[in-house]
């Protein structure tokens, strides 16, 4: 698997409107996408960790480059203080199977 994990630190009172955003990725049946996680921080409740799995990089590469993520980044993107720091790499294990 490959994927990434981003840092964001989301604008004052934009949470709400950024989970609904999460939650609708998903639904156009992205091919190769197999999860994606959103944490709030303890220390800061508008700092988030976002972690995506893609079944290879093949399939994320593709993601990433397509209009239609670059259209809900956009969106994404209004919501945040600055850009997210992003750390894109193979998923070398996981738990459980």
């Amino acid at each position: 698997m490959y994927g990434t994990v981003a840092r964001l630190r989301v604008k004052p009172g934009a949470e709400e409107k950024l989970l609904q955003i999460s939650r609708g990725e998903p639904s156009r049946q992205t091919p190769g996408f197999v999860f994606h996680h959103v944490y709030r921080l303890d220390k800061d409740a508008r700092e988030y960790i976002l972690v995506v799995g893609f079944t290879d990089k093949a399939a994320y590469v593709k993601n990433a480059e397509s209009p239609e993520q670059n259209a809900e980044y956009r969106e994404f993107r209004a919501l945040l203080e600055a850009d997210p720091e992003w750390n894109d790499g193979e998923i070398v294990d996981t738990y459980p199977r």
